[in-house]
């Protein structure tokens, strides 16, 4: 299955209407750590690698274009497939380095199908609130029609539909250096 996601700035007036006639499947909290090297080697590539109260995930971008309209993912959880794709033998905390810690508060709906979280960030220092609608697909095929999918439905619960940072990439604006990096990479952008 392949994740197809954007990503909304909500007020509360917004969001009690986004909200309105779902189907509320739960809250949780958790910590994710995220992982890369000195050099940011996997920001840099639009890879993420956190782990989730000990358990690896590796999202790997579908979409590096510029003007790519949501956030297009394969997501992979199973740790041997991990260490293959990054060619690593041993433990994965050998080669990579933490770089983020956030505490997140998610709370999930569903509404006419789509996945919809509803996230408040932790950094410690500073939060972070935001939300994000989803769809799955089967195949690559089917993405740009999901991520069209998703806009039209944004408009019609009153969301603005324009560039959102992740929860990860606000972090890195308190990291000027790395997120410098992802500029020059293309990985994100500087508005």
């Amino acid at each position: 299955m392949i994740e197809v996601e954007k990503k909304f700035l909500l007020d509360k007036e917004q969001e009690k209407r986004l909200i309105g006639g779902t189907e509320f499947l739960g809250e949780k909290v958790f910590t994710d750590v995220y992982y890369d090297t000195p050099d940011f080697i996997l920001t840099s590539n639009d890879k993420w690698l956190p782990s989730r109260s000990g358990k690896w995930e590796l999202k790997l971008s579908l979409d590096r274009t510029a003007g790519r309209k949501g956030d297009l993912y394969d997501e992979v959880e199973d740790e041997n497939k991990i260490k293959e794709i990054l060619d690593i033998s041993g433990d994965i905390e050998e080669k990579y380095s933490k770089f983020c810690i956030c505490k997140t508060t998610r709370k999930k709906y569903k509404k006419q199908g789509f996945g919809i979280d509803i996230d408040y960030v932790d950094y410690g220092d500073f939060t972070y609130g935001l939300a994000e609608i989803e769809l799955m697909v089967q195949d690559k095929s089917e993405m740009e029609e999901a991520i069209g999918k998703i806009i039209e439905f944004a408009k019609e619960n009153g969301l603005q539909t324009g560039y959102v940072r992740g929860k990860v990439i606000e972090y890195f604006k308190k990291k000027p250096e790395h997120f410098q990096a992802l500029i020059k990479s293309g990985t994100v952008r500087e508005s």
